[in-house]
């Protein structure tokens, strides 16, 4: 979800909606979409509607051999409305979001993440 939020703000798009596929052994398959409320390229809203989305699988026994997520109907970035909000960690959320993209800007795309080495500045 982080990378698709990523992708989404740096081409100045936001998804409607999402797709889920698992692939399951023995050539079966489940597709389902979900809307989002509104158009989105937040990392919080993503995940969110992609948890659901697993939710709604149920998976229990059955053999996953592939999983994919995919944005769907998709608008430009400006089209849709950002509202305001009075919760302080959302808030936060966003302003931290949009400091990673920056700093993706700055130094790559893979200056973020989990293997990531800081050095000390001189």
């Amino acid at each position: 979800m982080v990378r698709l939020g990523h992708l989404l703000r740096r081409r100045g798009q936001a998804a409607r909606a999402l797709t889920l596929t698992l692939s399951f052994a023995g050539d079966g398959r489940w597709d389902r979409t979900r809307r989002l409320a509104e158009a989105s390229a937040h990392e919080d809203d993503l995940r969110l509607l992609a948890y659901r989305l697993m939710d709604a699988a149920a998976l229990q026994r059955g053999r996953l051999t592939g999983l994919a997520l995919k944005t769907e109907d998709l608008a430009e970035a400006g089209q849709s409305a950002q509202q305001i909000s009075f919760d302080a960690s959302c808030e936060a959320r966003l302003v931290a979001e949009s400091a990673i993209d920056r700093v993706r800007a700055r130094f790559g795309a893979q200056a973020i993440g989990p293997a990531t080495v800081f050095r000390r500045a001189s």
